[in-house]
Order: C-alpha cells, then structure tokens, then sequence
C-alpha cells in the first residue's frame, strides 16, 4: 500500500494547477509555497512560463528556494514588473490576511482603519495586481477570522468591486484560484462568488464550511484534490531540497 502524499506536497500541486494552461507569461509567486508553486508548473507542466529569482533576474533551469547558483534568462529589476504587470503579462500568487466570498482581499491592517487591532504590510502591490493580472492566492490556515463576511480593508479588489467600477478595470480582472491548507477554491459561478473545487486528502466538506465565514458554492461532487506524480515529486524535491515547504504546510 502507498504512503499518503505529505499535506505540503498535494498544496505545491494545487499551486502549480493554478498556472496550467498559461503560456508565456510571468508566474510570480510571493512566498515559499507560492514560488514552489510556480517553479515547479514550469518544471513539468508548463515549461514556457518565466519565473524569477525573487530579486532581479529570469531564471533558467529548476533554481531551488534560496538558491544562488542561477542560470539567468533575463533581466527582471523591480522597476520592470510594474512594466510587465500594467500589461497584463503576469500571474501573481499572493496571500491574504482576509478574503471575502468574491475575493477582495486584505493584507493592510486588522480591524478599523482609524484604530486597527493589528497593523500588516499595507497594501502594497495589491490594488495593482487584481486589476491588471492575473491573481491567485495561497493562505496557510483556513479560518473564519480569514475568510470573512466583509475584509477591513480592501487591498486587493474583488469580483463585485470591478463589476461595478466597470470598463478597463471589469474586462481585465481575473481572480484565478485560492488555495489553503484545507482545499482549493475558485470564483468560476455565475456571480463569481468563491466555489470550493476539491479538498485536500483528508479534509471533509464540512471542515472547510465550518471554517468558512461567508456560504460558498459547493457542488454536488468535491473531488480529492490530486497527489504529485512521480515527475512532480522529482522537481519538488530538486526546487525545495531543503524541504522548506513542510515549514510552511506541516502535516
């Protein structure tokens, strides 16, 4: 009998799955998870994406985290991903310290903004990627103080908001795909309301509901979300040698 996947490699595929089908563009992953995520839909499925090395540089080959042994591509300073994401040429895998139902997003500031319990990043490059590229989310811990009724702070714009900002903003906004230590979501309903897609080996449907604070969308069949295969598991453990996933996503 096989061993069952370790929960941080099932969520470095769910990451990946989340660039499939994109072609050459810039996968942009803003963390561990999020860049092994990227690096890893370039090592096997979608060998055309450029991905960077966190600093200045297109990458080529399966540079792992934290590696500075790089074969560079190109020629990426910061200055130029702004270039890159006002073209839409982008897909950007972030987090989120809140996300609502039709994926606005915080990572500024917990509670009133005159008075916040908490102060975060700021907004940072939020406003900027949800309205020019393509966004995906990775959030370590689903919980009901996370996926909330309403975010303190909109940081990075949802579904409703661009449905009513209309125009530029409406016809490039493109919120791909949310995935956590539970379960993989997506925004693909009629209103573009969050639908849950799978869940992780072990994770029931109602575990994700009970930590979700907003109703989803749950069809009638939630599929399990899908192990590595042995090629993925090869490039995961050439990219993350260190196994600093398992940090970021413990079993």
């Amino acid at each position: 009998m096989s061993e069952s996947p370790a929960l941080a490699d099932v969520v470095a595929v769910a990451c990946a799955e989340a660039w499939r089908g994109d072609g050459e563009i810039f996968a942009s992953g803003m963390g561990v998870m999020q860049m092994l995520g990227a690096r890893l839909a370039r090592a096997t499925f979608e060998p055309d994406l450029m991905v960077s090395d966190g600093e200045a540089f297109f990458v080529a080959g399966d540079l792992p985290i934290g590696g500075t042994n790089k074969t560079v591509e190109g020629w990426i300073p910061f200055r130029s991903v702004f270039d890159t994401l006002t073209g839409g040429r982008r897909h950007v895998m972030m987090g989120a310290s809140q996300i609502d139902k039709y994926g606005n997003s915080n990572i500024a500031n917990i509670g009133p903004w005159a008075k916040p319990k908490a102060q975060l990043l700021g907004v940072r490059g939020g406003p900027g990627n949800t309205v020019n590229n393509a966004t995906s989310f990775f959030i370590p811990k689903h919980q009901p103080s996370v996926f909330v009724p309403v975010v303190d702070m909109v940081s990075g714009v949802g579904y409703d908001r661009a449905r009513k900002i209309g125009g530029f903003i409406a016809k490039r906004h493109d919120l791909r795909r949310v995935v956590t230590n539970l379960a993989v979501l997506d925004f693909a309903t009629p209103d573009n309301s969050m639908r849950l897609v799978s869940v992780h080996p072990g994770v029931h449907v109602s575990d994700v509901v009970a930590n979700t604070g907003f109703e989803l969308t749950i069809p009638a069949e939630v599929p399990i979300s899908r192990a590595p295969v042995a090629e993925e598991m090869d490039a995961i453990g050439r990219i993350d040698p260190r196994g600093l996933r398992h940090r970021e996503m413990p079993s």
